[in-house]
């Protein structure tokens, strides 16, 4: 979890690790959008296409992942990071999430996405964590977490 700045221009400068890993990458090619409307989400766009893949062909319940779709169209763009590590969002997504020349928190995932989340629900996920620690390890350390 790394502390980071949205600018005034709706541009998030990443940490030097994550500017390592997007510059590594063979595609340059960036999409940024929510999928929940609480946090952003900077996917590599082959992540996003695999995730395109996955809800073009999920007949289950096809309005889940019809609204997950609307969701991401709606608060989502196309984007590149620039050479001094900065990526820009929509204005849309960061009014939207409320993160428009605000301080946020940045986090990988494990897909390989960054997800980006204000400082109002990086307290929210503080505040459900403090409450169940030991619930939670304990849980986990019976599927065999060490």
């Amino acid at each position: 979890m790394y502390p980071a700045r949205m600018d005034e221009k709706g541009r998030l400068k990443l940490p030097v690790g994550f500017q390592r890993y997007l510059g590594a990458l063979p595609e340059k090619g960036l999409y940024v959008t929510s999928t929940d409307r609480r946090t952003a989400t900077v996917y590599p766009n082959a992540i996003w296409r695999e995730n395109e893949k996955l809800l073009a062909t999920l007949k289950q319940d096809p309005k889940i992942p019809k609204r997950v779709q609307f969701t991401t169209q709606d608060l989502g763009s196309d984007s590149e990071m620039d050479n001094q590590g900065r990526v820009q969002f929509s204005p849309e997504l960061r009014r939207y999430l409320n993160i428009e020349n605000q301080p946020v928190k940045v986090m990988a995932t494990p897909s390989g996405a960054i997800q980006v989340m204000s400082e109002t629900v990086y307290q929210k996920w503080v505040a459900e964590t403090e409450a169940t620690p030991e619930d939670d390890l304990a849980y986990l350390e019976s599927f065999g977490f060490k």
